[in-house]
């Protein structure tokens, strides 16, 4: 939901942004004074962003802003363009890797997290923590939502990223979505959205942040759905448990389809799983797992998860992110893409 967040693909190297982005002293005090007089913004100087994302990295926001109120946000936001501030949309954190220093403008956070039922379908608000609404479709009896139990962040995450696991995404299920780009309220229906395998509109147009989704279901029963998402829980948090500083898996897998011919000879059948290849097993090709820079660490038993194994820092990660890709690229001739995006990085392509 960001719209200064970009990936660094295709990129050799990072390094941490130690400049300011535009913004000044002077200009962020006046930003503060315009922000805080917006009624249900809560507006935090010099807030640390590190506790704020998954990996639990990162510096700081010369301003945070917050609220659960729909109309606050949307001010914000129309303050923040009108002063055309650097700034940032953020949800839960879940897939955010941010800067050792931090980020140099304004990160806006929408909250609000409602869910009302109206007969098979669900309306929430974009900040409602995503296992919240796995729980009440369950506890309700309706069918589709309980495959993504145990994946992190807010609801309106996952519709921007189309997250999905077990073969299903969020898309089966969106029926309309609701955003603003500060001046304007803004809907979209499900072929609007153009959701594509971890992808959609949203990411395209980081200028639409989402507020709110309507989600349809098929009614199911509930004690079938309660016992296939407590299964499915029990192998996420053998794999990603709860208390792990991670993002879950990094890269994206890959289509086998939309594979160079290359990769696809060098890849083996039994590899190949609904048309996709789990990038983890490039990876384990490539020697990935168990690799560790300080406390920045490859998993042994995954070698697309990478987590924050102590006081870990960005630098590491991206360290870390960009060998595993070249090693990859050297071997396949294919580029991982990443499912994590990167907040306050300059982008250094060593070729150049």
């Amino acid at each position: 939901m960001s719209e200064v967040i970009a990936g660094l693909r295709g990129l050799r190297t990072w390094r941490s942004m130690t400049h300011p982005i535009i913004m000044t002293m002077p200009v962020s005090s006046a930003a503060g004074k315009r922000l805080s007089a917006i009624p249900n913004l809560t507006v935090l100087p010099g807030e640390q962003l590190a506790p704020h994302t998954r990996f639990q990295i990162g510096g700081p926001a010369a301003l945070f802003c917050d609220t659960a109120d729909a109309g606050a946000f949307r001010e914000a936001l129309r303050v923040a363009k009108g002063l055309a501030l650097p700034r940032m949309i953020i949800g839960g954190g879940t897939n955010l890797v941010i800067s050792d220093a931090g980020f140099d403008g304004l990160v806006l956070r929408y909250s609000g997290s409602r869910i009302r039922r109206e007969g098979v379908a669900l309306h929430v608000e974009s900040g409602a923590v995503l296992q919240s609404v796995v729980d009440e479709s369950v506890a309700s009896g309706l069918e589709g939502l309980q495959t993504m139990t145990g994946i992190p962040g807010y609801l309106g995450g996952a519709v921007y990223g189309n997250a999905g696991a077990y073969g299903h995404s969020i898309q089966e299920l969106v029926e309309r979505v609701h955003a603003t780009d500060g001046e304007s309220l803004l809907a979209f229906d499900n072929a609007q959205c153009r959701f594509r395998y971890r992808d959609s509109v949203f990411k395209e147009r980081k200028d639409w942040v989402i507020l709110s989704a309507e989600l349809r279901f098929q009614e199911g029963d509930s004690a079938r759905l309660r016992k296939t998402a407590e299964g499915i829980r029990t192998i996420r948090d053998a794999k990603y448990p709860p208390t792990m500083k991670c993002a879950g898996s990094i890269f994206k897998n890959l289509l086998f389809a939309e594979m160079p011919a290359r990769a696809q000879a060098l890849t083996p059948p039994s590899a190949v799983r609904e048309g996709k290849v789990p990038s983890a097993w490039f990876l384990e090709q490539a020697g990935a797992k168990g690799m560790r820079r300080g406390d920045i660490q490859v998993a042994s038993y995954h070698a697309n998860l990478i987590y924050n194994d102590g006081a870990g820092k960005a630098s590491d990660l991206t360290s870390v992110i960009g060998e595993l890709k070249q090693r990859v690229r050297d071997m396949f001739q294919i580029e991982l893409e990443e499912e994590v995006q990167y907040v306050g990085f300059e982008c250094v392509d060593a070729l150049a």
